[in-house]
């Protein structure tokens, strides 16, 4: 998708559009009311509940491969419209893609859902915290001691760096705005119908791999980021021995690099709906306390300016030399 917008802002609109919605997310925060992710979960509820019949394996998945595409492509074609530059003026072409992509990125939320945990486990109110992490985790947490906790909050904060930021930036530079909506889109539906559970076993399988597809390339530029924004050899070594032992293709090396980044221990037994699921060591160090959450957010933090700064210096680079 060309980005050849208004001449105040192009050739650099892409990384300029960028910065803007990080920026802007940085400032204003999601919505409090009417956000467009959750008109869209409902939506998708109400799909699920109409197409998911429980019928044998090969048409559950076809039931759920074909409520992805019902679900993502009137919103991809309608942005796709809105976002070109040929049907709309420039400079709101512009606006529409930063738009775009702010509400596809959650970084602020994510943030501040984490600093919600971090105050009362700090204090050691544990059933406080308790509270909050399962805000933001599908694990059980009725039963999570302070260090478990801890972990379960700097896993999340790691991998949702991928999934809440970094992809959707990675697809905004590749296909604007559209495709930041679409990779934001299909993650939510990964995370509502992605589970081998009985219920979505099948119907969630195409929601599943299709974004394992979409974050191939992002968790690994993840992942590299977390290395070089905390400590690069225990990040690299992590991410090279341990990510392939994780349940999860992309999952595995953000969080085995952001782990070996903060040397801190994660992984470990967890429960998810009544079944104890043991899962393998990443990182090196100790367990996770309070202080490591913190220090998963500064990670994410450093991670993002890196993702601005090089998209800018890419930008500016390309002008120079294939101008």
């Amino acid at each position: 998708m060309p980005f050849d917008y208004y001449p105040i802002i192009s050739p650099y609109s892409t990384a300029l559009a960028v910065i803007a919605a990080v920026w802007l997310d940085a400032v204003v925060g999601e919505p409090k009311r009417w956000h467009p992710l959750v008109g869209f979960g409902n939506l998708a509820a109400i799909i699920e509940q109409r197409l998911n019949i429980g019928a044998i394996s090969f048409k559950a998945r076809l039931a759920g491969l074909l409520a992805w595409f019902l679900l993502l492509a009137p919103f991809a074609t309608i942005s796709y419209f809105v976002t070109s530059s040929a049907l709309t003026h420039e400079l709101i072409t512009w606006l529409a893609n930063v738009l775009l992509l702010y509400f596809s990125i959650g970084a602020r939320s994510l943030v501040e859902h984490a600093e919600q945990i971090y105050q009362p486990l700090s204090q050691h109110n544990i059933e406080q915290a308790r509270h909050h992490v399962s805000m933001i985790v599908s694990r059980d947490t009725s039963q999570l001691s302070e260090d478990q906790i801890a972990t379960a909050t700097v896993e999340s904060v790691l991998e949702n760096g991928n999934d809440a930021i970094f992809g959707a930036i990675f697809w905004f530079v590749l296909f604007g705005g559209t495709g930041a909506l679409v990779f934001r889109l299909a993650n939510t539906l990964d995370a509502m119908w992605g589970y081998r559970t009985p219920r979505f076993l099948y119907f969630g399988w195409a929601a599943a791999r299709l974004d394992d597809l979409l974050n191939l390339i992002p968790a690994r530029l993840t992942a590299l980021s977390y290395a070089l924004c905390g400590h690069t050899t225990s990040a690299i070594r992590c991410w090279m021995t341990q990510a392939r032992n994780w349940y999860s293709p992309n999952a595995g090396p953000v969080m085995s690099a952001g782990a070996g980044a903060l040397q801190v221990k994660l992984g470990g037994a967890a429960v998810y709906h009544g079944i104890t699921k043991q899962r393998p060591t990443l990182g090196i160090g100790e367990s996770a306390d309070s202080s490591h959450i913190l220090g998963a957010i500064r990670l994410v933090k450093r991670s993002m300016v890196l993702w601005c700064a090089a998209i800018l210096l890419a930008t500016i680079l390309r002008n120079i030399y294939f101008a």
